[in-house]
């Protein structure tokens, strides 16, 4: 990454400037609004528009914030804009950022729900979501070969990759569970063999050390805010666990343990504890939670629920609003379907996003502590490492479910197709989709575009 340093006529550096909190706000809804592509087009806009154009924080700063975000659970990206929001502005800026980052993307995946649950057994709509489901499958494809070239760096990281393929797919091993061995496996891999296992998932190479107005706000002793206190940590716990789970325990106390609504309360709020990897790592597990365990979708509609939410901005991670709004529609009781929806999606956002600003506002001022730590990097190589697995897992499922008609099961969660069963039109586009993400480089809007019109025309052609 490459900074753009601003100089004056006389070509002498000039010094950054700290933004308002109004100017902060006016960035951070532009960054909401254009946060298409994923957490990696999410970071790359944060960097052009914080680092490279306006300085409000430096290259150094900005990658050790994005490395301390991958340790925790939850979508990174909008992590890292709560980070620097705070940064800026204290606690409402962080608010303010993190807010920002999801309310456009919510808005627009909140209408695309409900068009779907109206519609969605309208032929033509049918239509447009096989499309779609080739491309969802390419795009995830193309995730596992990204993530795996910056994961599996050495002959450490693939086995740890393979066993978290065979532990999600042929074993059953819940996906928390892989977690914490991958992230142990690190810990105790650094003291073995510190070689294989040191290292921060995102390098600093050789970034030069252009310092941005938060460094020199720093310097002068201005961020009072950012210093840990003897209070800090109990006293952001006492605060933010019952606006987190309050909710929650005022839903299961008003419809009781077997409500749609506590279901998706408890489910969601466990998935924001164990998100480590981003959104593809946990849809293999939330996949087969709502569709086997809880029976809220069907397999097919999860692909159509990943192919809406890689449409709109904001984190990819809003599928599970997708997930929170269908089961509350399809179990609404007396309330009516659309209102369910809409109140499902409101819980499942709550409890997915909520826990982000705890997790900064908790750790924030000790982040300089997990500068240079060699245990805690290698323990979150190893972590990204089994991802690239979950993900190789989520991959199949997705093919399984896209391609063939039909799957069987051979015990322990382990599903194989029925190759009799071979869909040839959704294999004819989803190889179109992975020749145009992989080798020509669509992008991925225009991918999913002409991967639904063709899924038009072809249905329409072959009756």
């Amino acid at each position: 990454m490459s900074v753009l340093v601003p100089q004056d006529k006389a070509g002498s550096v000039q010094a950054p400037v700290a933004p308002t909190f109004a100017e902060a706000v006016k960035v951070w809804a532009k960054i909401g609004l254009l946060g298409f592509g994923g957490p990696a087009g999410q970071i790359a806009l944060m960097h052009k528009e914080l680092v490279e154009e306006r300085r409000w924080i430096g290259e150094q700063r900005f990658l050790h914030a994005l490395n301390y975000c991958m340790l925790l659970p939850g979508p990174e990206a909008q992590q890292l804009a709560i980070y620097i929001g705070w940064l800026l502005h204290r606690t409402i800026g962080g608010l303010v950022a993190g807010i920002l980052f999801v309310v456009p993307g919510a808005l627009v995946m909140l209408i695309l729900s409900s068009l779907y649950a109206l519609y969605g057994d309208v032929p033509l709509v049918e239509a447009l979501f096989f499309g779609v489901k080739a491309a969802v499958l390419a795009i995830v494809i193309e995730a596992v070969i990204r993530i795996g070239r910056r994961a599996l760096k050495n002959r450490a990281m693939v086995p740890i990759a393979v066993a978290a393929f065979i532990a999600i797919y042929a074993l059953n091993v819940p996906f928390p569970l892989i977690i914490l061995l991958a992230g142990l496996t690190g810990w105790l891999g650094d003291r073995i063999a510190p070689g294989l296992f040191s290292g921060s998932a995102h390098g600093k190479g050789d970034v030069a050390d252009i310092k941005g107005a938060v460094d020199l706000m720093f310097e002068r002793g201005e961020l009072t805010h950012v210093k840990p206190t003897t209070w800090h940590a109990p006293r952001t716990v006492a605060i933010w666990l019952p606006i987190w789970l309050g909710p929650v325990l005022v839903i299961w106390w008003l419809t009781g343990s077997a409500s749609v609504w506590t279901e998706i309360g408890r489910f969601f709020s466990l998935m924001a504890v164990v998100t480590f990897g981003g959104a593809y790592a946990v849809l293999a597990y939330v996949a087969q939670a709502a569709v086997q365990s809880f029976g809220w979708l069907a397999p097919g509609e999860m692909v159509d629920g990943l192919g809406l939410a890689e449409t709109t901005p904001g984190p990819l991670i809003l599928v599970l609003q997708f997930v929170g709004f269908i089961a509350a529609f399809r179990h609404s009781g007396s309330l009516d379907p659309l209102l369910a929806g809409s109140l499902g999606a409101l819980l499942t956002l709550w409890v997915t996003f909520t826990p982000c600003f705890f997790w900064i506002f908790l750790g924030g001022p000790y982040i300089e502590a997990l500068r240079g730590n060699k245990a805690l990097s290698a323990a979150l190589g190893a972590i990204t490492a089994a991802v690239v697995g979950v993900i190789m897992n989520l991959a199949l499922w997705f093919a399984l479910h896209v391609i063939f008609r039909e799957v069987r099961n051979m015990g322990l969660g382990m599903n194989v197709p029925v190759f009799s069963s071979i869909d040839w039109r959704a294999a004819l586009l989803s190889g179109a989709a992975m020749i145009a993400i992989l080798k020509l480089k669509v992008g991925m809007l225009p991918t999913l575009a002409g991967s639904a019109l063709a899924g038009v025309l072809l249905l329409a052609a072959s009756g």
